[in-house]
């Protein structure tokens, strides 16, 4: 399971004009299931990413994690995240896990995160999204489990 980690100060989800989510101070999360992956997985990328130190201590040192300051969590499923480009100018989509496969994990690991940590907040899975944000610092991180 794929996650790419951005740490931003504000992100929202928009489909056909409607905010399905937002966050302010903390990490949006792209999320790609490839095959092969199951609910362990799932359950070690959300420790990672409620884990995973990206913020700045008082010494300005990324030395807190979404845990320690309490921020938001937006959780985004991009398909597109588990593609093969290693070769050509197209990418493949053989080493992703199937629709039904990947939303199963997808909402396996939002239930998860709504058990662990608020706020949260997610995209629509097989929704045609627009995803804004704020970036911050820039700092983002991908993260495999």
């Amino acid at each position: 399971m794929i996650g790419l980690l951005q740490r931003v100060t504000t992100a929202s989800v928009t489909v056909e004009g409607e905010t399905v989510g937002e966050i302010g101070r903390g990490i949006l999360v792209l999320v790609g299931v490839q095959k092969g992956d199951d609910e362990r997985r799932a359950d070690r990328l959300l420790e990672r990413l409620l884990g995973y130190r990206v913020f700045p201590d008082e010494a300005g040192r990324m030395n807190l994690s979404l845990r320690d300051i309490g921020g938001g969590l937006l959780l985004v499923p991009q398909f597109t995240l588990a593609a093969d480009t290693r070769k050509g100018t197209r990418a493949g989509f053989s080493t992703a896990a199937p629709p039904e496969e990947g939303q199963r994990l997808f909402d396996h690991l939002l239930q998860r995160a709504h058990e662990a940590h608020a706020p949260v907040a997610s995209g629509r899975f097989g929704a045609d999204m627009q995803v804004a944000l704020v970036n911050d610092g820039p700092v983002t991180f991908w993260l495999e489990s």
